[in-house]
């Protein structure tokens, strides 16, 4: 990193982009080759995702609506039913191939990036062969944190339901009602923005340090506190374009009835091409925000022991442990 850590935490939203730019271009065959490899096809699942459900519910739509004019006790209302069966029996098989390969790719593009950032950090030799050996080693610790922010999340939305259902129970037909509703979706979107950016960097300390699950959310929010602004603008000026081609992708490709199969690849391709990079840019922004954050707090990690943590030990992945993370604070 051109930066030195002491001068991160006075990066804004800009210089925080153009510090993540300058790794990707510096380093952009490593990247290229991860980009490839792993966030190539996480992409693309994405994608094909949107257009095979799509075509599978149709599938099921058709039909259903064709039962619903047919003669129940009949051969063929009978024959519908089973075809129905079926493919929703197909179509929730595939949403759960869908999830368990989002959830693989997903993880793996995380070690991955957030890896090789640190690599880059501590002027480590960094090697494609390297990256790819460790990152299957610390999948675990990132699935621990990627099920405490769904319990998180469930909780929450849990809440939320059933603060919905007394509201409308005892409010709703109030003149104030609807005002009260509004802010209490405001505030509900809040809090799931809020939950998101907690999850990102919490899955960088779980890569990076001995803190995983509830315990990276926990250290995750504290890193946050100063820096939350800057956070939730990452996170809003990454997700409006990532918006914007899923929006593309579903008007041209899955709903694009008028064009052409030339022309659905070529609109498909780029957004695929788009996105995976979108991806990549997101995933390094999310680990140079970690760092940002540590020099805020005047937390000066040391390179070294950053360094040996990240090497492998006897075919384990070692994290790097709070006694080095929690480095001792500097005056600025």
């Amino acid at each position: 990193m051109d930066t030195e850590q002491e001068e991160m935490q006075f990066l804004g939203l800009f210089g925080v982009y153009r510090e993540s730019y300058k790794i990707i271009l510096s380093w952009r065959k490593i990247f290229s080759q991860i980009t490839l490899t792993l966030i190539l096809p996480l992409t693309f699942i994405l994608l094909i995702h949107m257009e095979v459900s799509n075509i599978l519910f149709s599938k099921i739509n058709n039909n259903t609506q064709e039962m619903l004019y047919t003669p129940q006790d009949t051969p063929q209302h009978k024959k519908l039913s089973d075809m129905i069966s079926s493919e929703w029996a197909t179509y929730w098989l595939f949403k759960l191939a869908y999830i368990t390969f989002l959830l693989i790719f997903s993880l793996l593009t995380t070690s991955a990036v957030v890896y090789t950032v640190a690599s880059i950090y501590t002027a480590r030799d960094i090697t494609f062969r390297g990256v790819l050996s460790v990152v299957p080693r610390v999948w675990k610790r990132l699935m621990v944190t990627f099920l405490s922010t769904f319990v998180a999340l469930f909780i929450y939305n849990l809440v939320a339901i059933f603060v919905l259902v007394i509201l409308a129970l005892t409010i709703l037909r109030q003149s104030y009602g609807i005002p009260i509703m509004v802010v209490m979706g405001i505030f509900y979107i809040a809090g799931l923005v809020y939950l998101t950016v907690i999850w990102q960097l919490a899955s960088v300390v779980t890569v990076l340090e001995d803190s995983y699950g509830f315990k990276a959310m926990m250290k995750s929010n504290e890193l946050m506190k100063g820096k939350m602004g800057l956070s939730i603008l990452i996170i809003l000026t990454l997700n409006v374009p990532s918006f914007l081609i899923y929006l593309l992708f579903n008007k041209l490709v899955v709903q694009g009835l008028r064009l052409g199969y030339v022309e659905k690849t070529a609109y498909g391709i780029l957004c695929l091409i788009l996105l995976s990079h979108l991806i990549l840019f997101g995933h390094v922004i999310q680990s140079v925000l970690y760092f940002v954050c540590k020099s805020y707090h005047h937390q000066n990690i040391d390179k070294s022991a950053l360094s040996d943590h990240l090497e492998v030990y006897h075919g384990e992945y070692e994290p790097l442990k709070a006694k080095d993370v929690q480095l001792e604070h500097y005056q600025v």
